[in-house]
């Protein structure tokens, strides 16, 4: 009997190396496949600049990376291009949400349109019955209905990221390192020596990089400076652009000093983008950085069948965040209506909330409007 042949995204970084390490311990063919996603040479073309982004993305330095661990794994490491794809699923809408103000999560849009889409159909023509990546999650099917589950290691769990995959993507998907603690990983890495072993986890988003956050969204959006008004409605200073602030933010706000007001810190409580205006609050628990409910849209529903009524449950609105006790209810268009049972700070338009069932994952969507029902307002 052959052995069945698994995928695995190869990135270069210690975690989807031990994710092949333990795949093949447990029997299977395994194959790499590289995923390059951004080029760029192709976008510097688009912004008219041949020298602003050279070498930003250390794409290559990963490649051959997981060559090497490929290598000293004894399998074959396939490379291809999702360029276009991510262009046009992931890095567009990542540009027109903060055009509109929010604050997106490309990470999210990268596995549902990339890592478990168009990664599993090359992978499925290179004769893939499994697929496999180095997440911190698990799976476990129960009555034909696949259900994702939190890693084993609560610090580095990501289901939040994949909190948008279907049934069908997840069908014959292997999460290896879910089951341990990133401690453990690490120790297998070292304990067979593979080449990254010690290579530092990433961080942050490749297409921009290193690059000042700032830099490289101008390139991209105009901006358009105007008023900080402070909860009494006074200016108090100028903003260099709404779509450079977040709800919860403290930083690069450039406010102090003023005798008129006390010298607890500032934090963006909300935008206005009709009069193009942010408003600030003093103290990090600021009423108006509360929420107790919260429209969510896009969402995408991991089990087969949507609850009737309404549902109890929790709901991670940031990753890392604890879970919040809320009630779920669904509105026309597919939405849901989350009542929090305990008011929950910085709830950000734009970014995810995603929802559970204890270990299990429900899925989530965007977070449309936050507001305190009690103070009828939103932003």
């Amino acid at each position: 009997m052959s052995k069945k042949k698994v995928i695995v995204g190869l990135s270069g970084g210690v975690d989807s190396a031990v994710c092949a390490y333990l795949l093949l311990q447990q029997g299977y063919e395994v194959e790499g496949l590289f995923m390059r996603n951004w080029d760029s040479a192709m976008n510097n073309d688009i912004l008219g600049n041949p020298d602003l982004y050279n070498d930003v993305c250390p794409q290559e330095e990963d490649y051959m990376d997981a060559l090497a661990v490929a290598e000293h794994l004894g399998i074959v490491l396939h490379r291809h291009d999702f360029v276009q794809e991510y262009w046009d699923n992931v890095f567009t809408y990542f540009i027109d949400e903060y055009r509109k103000g929010r604050t997106p999560n490309p990470d999210i849009l990268c596995n549902k349109y990339i890592k478990f889409a168009t990664f599993r159909e090359v992978a499925e023509k290179l004769g893939a019955d499994f697929y496999a990546y180095g997440h911190y999650a698990r799976t476990k099917l129960v009555d034909g209905e696949v259900q994702l589950l939190r890693g084993i290691d609560n610090n580095k769990d990501q289901t939040y990221f994949l909190s948008q995959l279907t049934q069908s993507q997840l069908q014959n998907t292997l999460f290896p390192v879910g089951e341990l603690e990133k401690p453990r990983v690490r120790e297998i890495a070292l304990t067979n020596q593979i080449p990254t072993a010690k290579k530092k986890d990433s961080t942050g988003i490749c297409f921009i990089g290193e690059r000042n956050f700032r830099d490289f969204l101008k390139n991209y959006i105009f901006t358009k400076p105007g008023a900080i008004l402070a909860d009494d409605g006074n200016q108090i200073g100028t903003h260099d652009g709404l779509m450079y602030y977040t709800i919860g933010q403290r930083k690069g706000l450039g406010l102090g000093g003023m005798k008129e007001y006390s010298n607890q810190p500032w934090f963006v409580i909300g935008k206005d983008l009709e009069q193009n205006t942010l408003m600030v609050g003093q103290g990090i628990n600021h009423p108006y950085l509360f929420s107790d409910q919260a429209i969510v849209e896009d969402v995408n529903w991991i089990p087969s069948k949507r609850f009737e009524g309404t549902l109890e449950c929790t709901a991670k609105f940031r990753y890392r965040q604890k879970d919040s006790p809320v009630t779920l209810e669904w509105l026309d268009n597919g939405r849901l209506n989350v009542s929090m049972k305990q008011p929950v700070r910085a709830v950000t338009p734009g970014q995810a909330a995603v929802f559970y069932l204890g270990d299990i994952c429900l899925g989530g969507g965007v977070i449309q409007s936050a507001y305190f029902e009690s103070q009828q307002r939103k932003y």
